[in-house]
C-alpha cells in the first residue's frame, strides 16, 4: 500500500502540501479532485520521488521514497506515472516506445520486451497500431501508449496525472474507458482528475483537495451527493 503521513511540501516560500495523511489501500482507487493549484499534481510527483519533501513520509510497500538509502529507480518499477503530456518519442515506433523501458531498466531482451509491448498495447486497445508512429496517432491513441508503457513495467501502482486534460473532448472517452479497465482489473491506482463522472462512478475513494490540504475524503455518492466541505460544495456546483 502507499502510506502518507504528514508530508509538506514548499516551492521556495510558498507551501503547496501542508501536511497531508493519506492511506491507499491495494486495489483500491482514489481519485483526487480539485481546483488548479491545490496541490493534487504535486501529490503524486512526491509519491514517485520525482520531488523532494520539507517533512513527513511517504512509504510504497514499506519503502520510504524520500530515504536517501532508496533506490528510486527500483521504486519506480512498482509505480507506473501517466503524465498530461504523453512525451513519445518520435522516432520510435508505438511498439518501440513501449518496449524501450522493459529494455533499458529491466534488461530484458529485445524479443522479450517486444512481446511484452504487444501485448500492453493490445491490453489498452492498440493492437492494430503496433508499428505506427506518433506522428500518425491522435491525442488519444498517444496517451494509450504512454498507459501501455507504464504498464510494460508490470508496476503494482498507477498514478494518473489529469490523463485527460491535454485531449480534445472526443478523445477522452477513450483514454477513461483504459483507466476503467484497468480499475476493474483491481489495479491500485490514484487518479487526479477534472472528469467527475469518472471519479464518481469508479472510484472507492475520492479525495478533495482545498489549498494544499484533503478538505473531504470519502466514498463518492456522499461527496458528490452530500458534500460537507463548503469548498467542495462551492467546487462542485462550479464543475457542474
Amino acid at each position: 500500500m502507499i502510506k502518507i503521513n504528514n508530508v509538506r511540501k514548499s516551492f521556495g516560500d510558498v507551501e503547496v502540501l501542508k501536511g497531508i495523511t493519506l492511506e491507499v489501500q491495494q486495489g483500491e482507487v482514489l481519485s483526487v479532485i480539485g481546483a488548479s493549484g491545490s496541490g493534487k499534481s504535486t501529490l503524486l510527483y512526491c509519491i514517485n520521488g520525482l520531488e523532494p519533501i520539507q517533512s513527513g513520509t511517504i512509504e510504497v510497500d514499506g519503502m520510504s521514497v524520500h530515504d536517501k538509502k532508496t533506490n528510486l529507480n527500483h521504486l519506480r518499477q512498482k509505480i507506473g506515472m501517466v503524465f498530461q503530456q504523453w512525451n513519445a518519442f518520435p522516432h520510435l515506433t508505438a511498439l518501440e516506445n513501449v518496449a524501450l523501458a522493459p529494455r533499458k531498466v529491466r534488461k530484458m531482451s529485445k524479443v522479450d520486451a517486444l512481446a511484452l509491448a504487444e501485448k500492453q498495447l493490445r491490453h489498452v486497445g492498440l493492437g492494430d497500431k503496433l508499428n505506427l508512429y506518433p506522428s500518425a496517432l491522435s491525442g488519444g491513441q498517444l496517451q494509450r501508449v504512454a498507459i501501455a508503457r507504464a504498464l510494460a513495467m508490470e508496476p503494482n501502482y498507477m498514478l494518473f496525472d489529469e490523463a485527460t486534460s491535454a485531449l480534445d473532448p472526443e478523445l477522452v472517452g477513450e483514454v477513461l474507458d483504459t483507466m476503467r479497465l484497468l480499475a476493474e482489473e483491481g489495479m491500485t491506482m490514484i487518479v487526479v482528475t477534472h472528469e467527475m463522472g469518472f471519479a464518481r462512478d469508479v472510484s472507492d475513494r475520492v479525495a478533495f483537495f482545498q489549498q494544499g490540504v484533503i478538505d473531504e475524503i470519502g466514498k463518492p455518492e456522499e461527496l458528490f451527493n452530500n458534500p460537507k466541505s463548503e469548498h467542495l460544495q462551492r467546487f462542485l456546483a462550479k464543475v457542474r
